[in-house]
Formats: C-alpha cells, sequence, structure tokens
C-alpha cells in the first residue's frame, strides 16, 4: 500500500480485502451504481470523495446542489452538495462477480463475505452512504436509520449489523418515499456509533461532516455516557 494526499492508505488493488477497500465498496453498495465501464459513487462529503478516489484509483467528475426529501417526512426537505466520483474500466464488472453488487440494473446478491474481516469499515461504509443519524429532540435520544431503494442491501445491512460485535437491534422494514428503510433502537446508536468510528482518526476512513454530526448527536442526548474520539 501507499498514502494518498487524502491521507488514506492505498491498496494495490480495489479487490483486495482492506479496511480500504471495505469502506469504498460500502459506500459504492449504498451510494453507488456498476456500469459496464466505470464504477459510480456519490456522496455528501467533500473529503470522503477525494479519499473514495484515491482508495480506488477513480476521480472526482461532478458537483452538484440536490434538494431532497426526509424518509419519514416528505413535507421537509434539504439541500446539500452532492459529490460524484468514477472509476473507469474493468472494474465494475469485477466488483459485480466478486461481491455480487448490482450491474447494469440486474438484480445483485451483496456477497460481501470477503470484506468480513473489516466489518466495522464496511458499516461505516455504508451508514455514511445511506443512514441518517439525528438528534430526536422530542425523546432526547438519537436515531440511526437506513434508506434505501434495494432491499436486498437493506436485508444486507441488518445481517451485518446481527454480526458485529455491539448489540445493535432494529425495527422491520418499512416503505419510504424512496424505497425502504429501517431503524436502529434509539437505546443502542450511542454504543453502535461509538463503535463504528473507533480508529477512524488514524485510518482517514470516516466523512468528517458525518462523524461531526453524530458526535454533536451524542454531546446532546440524555444519559448517554460514550463519546467519540476527539477529530475535526
Amino acid at each position: 500500500m501507499s498514502t494518498d494526499e487524502s491521507d488514506v492508505a492505498v491498496p494495490a488493488s480495489a479487490l483486495a480485502a482492506h479496511p480500504e477497500t471495505a469502506y469504498f465498496w460500502g459506500y459504492v453498495a449504498g451510494a453507488g451504481e456498476l456500469g459496464d465501464t466505470c464504477v459510480t459513487v456519490e456522496t455528501s462529503d467533500e473529503a470522503v470523495a477525494d479519499k473514495l478516489a484515491a482508495i480506488a484509483g477513480g476521480e472526482r467528475t461532478g458537483h452538484r446542489v440536490e434538494e431532497r426529501e426526509y424518509a419519514h417526512d416528505t413535507s421537509i426537505t434539504r439541500r446539500e452538495d452532492e459529490y460524484t466520483v468514477q472509476v473507469f474500466g474493468g472494474l465494475a464488472a469485477r466488483a459485480a462477480a466478486a461481491f455480487g453488487l448490482p450491474i447494469s440494473g440486474e438484480a445483485g446478491g451483496y456477497r460481501l463475505d470477503a470484506l468480513a474481516d473489516h466489518d466495522r469499515q464496511l458499516l461505516r461504509g455504508l451508514v455514511e452512504a445511506c443512514g441518517t443519524v439525528c438528534f430526536k429532540s422530542s425523546s432526547g435520544t438519537v436515531g440511526l436509520s437506513f434508506v434505501h431503494d434495494d432491499r436486498a442491501l437493506l436485508d444486507t445491512v441488518q445481517s451485518l449489523l446481527d454480526d458485529a460485535p455491539v448489540d445493535a437491534p432494529y425495527g422491520e422494514l418499512a416503505d419510504a418515499s424512496s424505497g425502504y428503510y429501517f431503524s436502529v433502537e434509539d437505546d443502542a446508536v450511542p454504543e453502535v456509533g461509538a463503535w463504528l468510528y473507533e480508529g477512524s482518526e488514524a485510518s482517514g476512513l470516516f466523512a468528517p461532516s458525518r462523524r461531526r454530526k453524530l458526535r454533536r448527536s451524542l454531546e446532546q442526548a440524555e444519559d448517554v455516557d460514550v463519546s467519540l474520539e476527539v477529530g475535526p
């Protein structure tokens, strides 16, 4: 591996099992797509866009501002940046074969067992790509939900949560404006969040904006005795 200016280690192969590749493919599964000759992934965090491009040998190819509906209340919208990263060549087809990711509109099987040794980074990529963290002022708790249009992916996320070394109970899948969603039980979110971001400062494998939001939510929550490591 080598170290890129984006402060992440760059693996020799984007298909080999490394923390960096697990984080990358978690992001792709949650907020990307595979075409015949291109892997495309989107993120609302500019720093992450640079990290994802470095990990897989891609490039940032676009930036726009999107207005999105909230999954649970479509009358509320938010505006956020969207950065596009693309990796051109044969990586998409190889990733579809290796990890069961859907390609060119076909159904995926999400065979992510090859990345199981790096489940924390894989889940962190998924959380940042298709997860929503919020502070619930009405109850003084922190919420964590996953939203995606592919039910099979959310089933996979639930399996990863089942295997996590922290207790992460969750509710049933339900319909959302953009597909399906489920939520981790509020009482479990602080410990799940602390575990997800443990070690992220040293590796650089995190979205600064998302980690800040989680940390602030935990600081606001009542009766929470866990915290995230110090960092921006």
